[in-house]
């Protein structure tokens, strides 16, 4: 990156100030809103995803611990039972991991071959129709085991080709999960299958860019930080506030999602 103009690393900057605030404010988001924007500035993903990998796995790993700890004092100052639930959902994490391990290890080792302009347009049309029925207040919730599990697949597969699956995991997991446990859950996820694709890119002999971390890491904190008090807005708002904002969210993912295909 030494090569970039001045202007750009500004630019990349506030991109990934951005890409902070999505990830903590949302749950999710994190690549694919930051990843067009970092392509205009400088085309080079492979210069990019091990940054955000890695920033996702550090702030993921400090956002839960931290409300774990906060959710534990709460629980004693109220005198609450140990059976009162926490911030993640562990039963629906560990029966949606038995669906989606192998098509994530398919999609990192690249055993079964996809066009990938084919796959991101699937996944964006389905979120996109998903997420105005949040935004119209109508949630699509299915009642179809094979459904959920075919949604889990699909995005499974295409994190572990290219990071950008979370938006059709999420339609699934939405309606499963307590929004209170939503956010949190599905930072261990992410958690879990961006080690797998760590991994895969350590094999690979992939630059991870640890030197960029000096500057890019403080920018996504401030991020981080306005955005953990974004969260906890709307989870403390109207829940049908809260799965309209989801329903934005989700719709502008599958926008941007849309856009790189042209980029690339």
């Amino acid at each position: 990156m030494a090569e970039l103009q001045f202007y750009q690393y500004i630019l990349i900057a506030l991109i990934f100030v951005w890409s902070g605030f999505v990830r903590s404010g949302l749950g999710f988001g994190g690549a694919v809103m930051s990843l067009p924007f970092l392509l205009l500035v400088d085309n080079r993903p492979l210069v990019y995803l091990p940054i955000i990998a890695v920033h996702l796995l550090f702030f993921s790993s400090i956002t839960v611990w931290q409300n774990h700890k906060k959710h534990r004092l709460q629980r004693a100052k109220s005198n609450q039972s140990n059976t009162e639930t926490g911030t993640i959902d562990w039963v629906y994490l560990k029966k949606s991991m038995k669906v989606m391990i192998v098509p994530k290890l398919i999609g990192v080792a690249g055993l079964l071959t996809i066009p990938a302009n084919v796959m991101t347009g699937i996944i964006f049309i389905i979120v996109s129709v998903y997420s105005i029925t949040y935004i119209l207040n109508r949630p699509f919730k299915s009642s179809s085991r094979v459904l959920d599990n075919f949604f889990l697949v699909l995005g499974a597969y295409i994190s572990g080709t290219s990071l950008i699956g979370a938006p059709l995991i999420i339609t699934v997991f939405a309606t499963h999960v307590a929004k209170h446990q939503l956010r949190d859950t599905l930072f261990v996820l992410w958690f879990i299958l961006v080690v797998i694709k760590m991994v895969a890119f350590l094999i690979a002999g992939v630059d991870l860019q640890l030197a960029q971390h000096l500057w890019l890491l403080p920018c996504a904190t401030v991020g981080h930080l306005i955005g953990l008090r974004f969260h906890q807005k709307i989870v403390d708002g109207d829940p049908v506030v809260f799965y309209r904002v989801l329903g934005i969210s989700l719709l502008s993912v599958s926008l941007m999602g849309i856009v790189t295909l042209f980029i690339k």
